[in-house]
């Protein structure tokens, strides 16, 4: 009688070795997802203040405004996509974009005060 040994499956060690490369390769590319989500973000803040910085300024120029004025939503709907001042893209947090004045950069500033991002 022959006895034939099953050789079709994976030994305990081959599993192990499989589940720590998926392990580490993992630890790699989570802190570099999150890195990558958090540069997205700022990139979209400081995007959107460009384009409330120029839609102020045409309508500045539309409206003829003082460069100390603050133009309202009203005025600058027309420039912005939406009608609207975009939403902040940082999720969970309480942020809101200040527009101010023409002559002054908008800035996107947290419930404490805080300038989260200012234009470059």
């Amino acid at each position: 009688m022959i006895i034939r040994k099953n050789t079709m499956g994976f030994t305990l060690v081959e599993i192990m070795i499989v589940v720590a490369i998926i392990g580490l390769l993992a630890a790699i590319a989570v802190p570099n997802f999150v890195q990558a989500r958090v540069t997205a973000r700022r990139n979209t803040c400081i995007n959107n203040m460009r384009l409330i910085s120029s839609a102020k300024d045409q309508a500045a120029l539309e409206v003829p405004l003082d460069e100390t004025a603050t133009p309202t939503t009203a005025q600058m709907s027309a420039y912005l996509k939406g009608g609207a001042v975009p939403e902040e893209p940082i999720s969970g947090a309480s942020s809101t974009y200040t527009v101010g004045a023409i002559s002054i950069n908008p800035v996107c500033a947290n419930s404490a005060g805080t300038n989260l991002h200012v234009l470059p």
